[in-house]
C-alpha cells in the first residue's frame, strides 16, 4: 500500500520549464562572481563542471564534494579561495537568488497539497535533484510557499550521493526514510529523471504542465496530469490509520 508521497519541484510543484529557471539563475549568479573579481563567464563554465561532476557521482562522496571539487580544478583555486566563493554563493541563495522567481507561475495549489497529505497520515518527501545547497532548495520552496519543515526529509547537495536519472538517488532516498519502493509513489514532470523510480517498483505520477520528455518515451505508461489532478488524485486516497501525523498525536 502507498503511505509515501515523493514529490519534485522544479516543473512539478513549481510551474516553471527548466529554460527560463536556468537562464534567469544564471544570469544571477554570473553577477556574484563578478563581485568577487573573477571572470563572471569561465566561472559559470566552472559550475557547470560541477554540476556535470555531481552527475556522474558513483556515490562515494556527497555531491556537495563532488561539485566544489570539480569546480576549484576547473578554475585552478586553493581551498581559502574555494570556501570564499562557496559563502558568497550561499549568500547569494539566501537573497538574490529569490529575483528568479520572476519565472515561475504562481499557484496555490502546492501549499495546499503538501499540507494537506501528512494530515492524511503520508511520509512527504521533496525528492529535488540534489544539484543546490539546502539553503537554495529553501529559498525555491518559498516561492511554491512550502518550507522544508513541511516535508519528512528533503534531498540537497548535501546530503546525497547520487543525482537523478541514476536509480542510487532513488534508494539512497528509501533506505534514509525506511520505505519500500512498493510503499511510494513518485510524482515529477520529468519522464528520464522521475518516472524513473518505477523501475525499482514505486507508483509514478507524471506531471504535463511543464512536461519534459527528451527521451520521447510514452507517457500513457504512467498515471499522468496536471498538477491540479495530481492535487484530485492525492487527495482520494484513502486516510492512513496510525499515519505519520496521527503517531505523533
Amino acid at each position: 500500500m502507498i503511505d509515501t508521497i515523493l514529490l519534485d519541484l522544479d516543473g512539478t510543484l513549481l510551474n516553471v520549464h527548466k529554460e527560463a529557471f536556468l537562464g534567469t539563475y544564471l544570469s544571477e549568479l554570473k553577477k556574484v562572481f563578478a563581485r568577487l573579481g573573477m571572470d563572471a563567464e569561465l566561472s559559470i563554465k566552472a559550475v557547470l563542471a560541477g554540476t556535470q561532476a555531481m552527475i556522474a557521482n558513483d556515490g562515494s562522496a556527497f555531491n556537495s564534494q563532488r561539485f566544489w571539487e570539480a569546480f576549484a580544478e576547473f578554475l585552478g583555486i586553493n581551498d581559502e579561495q574555494r570556501k570564499d566563493i562557496e559563502a558568497a554563493c550561499d549568500s547569494f541563495y539566501a537573497n538574490e537568488f529569490d529575483v528568479v522567481k520572476s519565472v515561475v507561475e504562481p499557484s496555490d495549489i502546492p501549499k495546499r497539497l503538501v499540507r494537506a497529505l501528512r494530515p492524511k497520515g503520508y511520509t512527504v518527501v521533496l525528492a529535488t535533484n540534489p544539484l543546490f545547497p539546502a539553503c537554495a532548495v529553501a529559498t525555491r520552496l518559498s516561492w511554491a510557499g512550502l518550507e522544508a519543515q513541511d516535508f519528512s526529509y528533503a534531498t540537497h547537495y548535501a546530503n546525497s550521493t547520487f543525482c537523478k536519472p541514476n536509480l542510487g538517488y532513488y534508494r539512497e532516498i528509501f533506505a534514509k526514510i525506511g520505505k519500500e519502493p512498493a510503499q511510494c509513489l513518485m510524482a515529477g514532470n520529468s519522464l528520464a529523471e522521475d518516472m524513473c523510480a518505477g523501475a525499482l517498483g514505486a507508483s509514478t505520477f507524471l506531471v504535463t504542465d511543464c512536461i519534459e520528455n527528451k527521451i520521447k518515451a510514452d507517457i500513457a505508461a504512467h498515471q499522468n496530469g496536471t498538477l491540479a489532478e495530481l492535487e484530485e488524485y492525492l487527495m482520494e486516497l484513502p486516510d492512513i490509520v496510525g499515519g505519520e501525523d496521527k503517531r505523533r498525536a
